[in-house]
């Protein structure tokens, strides 16, 4: 994400906080159109400690921790990487991935340990191209007022979009990030059938708007964070037809002061503006109007990423580390698997991943019998042994058969 960095709480006794009564979350979702500030709500799945009562701390500018981009540099041999990656499989069957995002998507490149890496070995003949740039926000940076494709040199997402589908300069976008150049010429529009966008945390501490009226004009529209993403997504629907879509919200994440005490979390530090929940709620409403796809990483409706575990998941109280990284690239692989006839849609209802059970090197193995009962269409067809990578147990199998 943003460079040259630290948290929240570095500059925490030269910002100002505010304590409103404000409380977070509620139930009723936002619409589309509809602002959220600092007595916006998030909507939380559970009915622990971040859905009591609590007063907002609104802290004017924000800081995020620093992590290095291995490509965020005109040195990176371009050369060197086509030779570590392997040739590009041209079968017919091949599944193309593309992904858009910051530091939570590109963090890892540098091993082969980030998301879309992690995710490229988990669905079968999938090729993965990761065009995440650390830093980057969907929307278009408040200091350019410019949002015409013909000028516009940024890689917000928007931006990013632009160039993929050809109407923006992407050699002069991306003159910084060779690598990200070079992946992106490999990638066929019209052949792409995912997209992954893993925006809203460098929006807020950016301090984008949410949202603003659709009769603003185009460089207000490109400013704002509900708008930005829409645009970029019909920029990429318009050359990329057949493609799916699957929106990350922002992680759940913790603010500390400089002694390490804690000052709150995404339902509780406000920009301003809103809360990073917020943001996610508002990449939700995205998600919802647009009917696409929604992997949630702030509401605890997939894994137990929350205060307690926090340690566990993120390397900084903001980034996923190595392990937060392998949970979310094996959720996520489900919605793939699922649209490509690998696995049942019942996987992405039921794996549920806690922290202190999780080991990166299993498979998940569904409880069959919890399956039966409340997927019955799911379960026909995987005990029949029509999902590649769903098959049936052996205990399955005989009770099935009559043994």
């Amino acid at each position: 994400m943003k460079k040259s960095i630290t948290f929240v709480a570095a500059l925490f006794s030269s910002v100002s906080i505010l304590l409103t009564g404000c409380s977070l979350p509620e139930k009723e979702v936002k619409e589309a159109t509809e602002y959220l500030n600092d007595k916006g709500a998030s909507e939380a799945s559970t009915t622990d400690e971040a859905s009591a009562e609590k007063s907002i701390v609104v802290i004017n500018d924000l800081f995020e921790p620093t992590l290095e981009d291995p490509t965020a540099t005109a040195e990176a041999s371009v050369e060197e990487k086509k030779e570590e990656e392997p040739a590009d499989d041209k079968s017919d069957d091949r599944v193309t991935i593309v992904c858009f995002g910051d530091s939570q998507l590109a963090n890892g490149r540098e091993d082969d340990t980030d998301i879309p890496k992690l995710l490229e070995s988990k669905v079968p003949n999938a090729k993965v191209y990761n065009l995440a740039i650390s830093g980057t926000t969907a929307t278009l940076e408040q200091s350019t007022s410019d949002a015409s494709p013909d000028n516009m040199h940024s890689t917000c997402f928007l931006g990013m979009a632009y160039c993929l589908a050809g109407k923006s300069d992407k050699n002069e976008t991306l003159a910084n990030y060779p690598v990200i150049l070079d992946k992106m010429e490999s990638v066929v529009p019209e052949e792409v059938d995912y997209y992954v966008l893993s925006y809203g945390t460098n929006d807020f501490f950016s301090n984008a708007p949410l949202d603003i009226d659709s009769y603003a004009s185009e460089g207000d529209q490109a400013h704002a964070l509900y708008n930005a993403l829409s645009k970029g997504i019909d920029v990429l629907q318009s050359v990329s037809p057949d493609a799916k879509f699957i929106l990350m919200t922002p992680f759940y994440g913790i603010y500390v002061d400089d002694a390490g005490g804690y000052i709150g979390d995404s339902y509780i530090v406000s920009n301003g503006i809103g809360t990073l929940s917020d943001y996610a709620e508002k990449v939700k409403n995205v998600a919802e109007n647009k009917h696409l796809t929604l992997f949630d990483g702030m509401f605890q409706t997939r894994c137990n990423l929350y205060l307690d575990t926090a340690g566990a998941y993120l390397m900084d109280n903001l980034h996923l580390n190595l392990t937060g990284r392998q949970i979310v690239a094996r959720l996520l692989a489900h919605n793939v698997n699922y649209e490509e006839g690998n696995e049942p849609y019942a996987f992405i209802e039921m794996d549920r991943i806690t922290i202190a059970d999780f080991d990166p090197e299993a498979v998940y193995q569904p409880d069959e019998e919890f399956m039966k009962e409340e997927y019955p269409s799911s379960w026909a067809k995987y005990i029949a042994g029509e999902f590649p990578l769903a098959q049936p147990s052996e205990e399955a199998l005989e009770e099935y058969n009559g043994g």
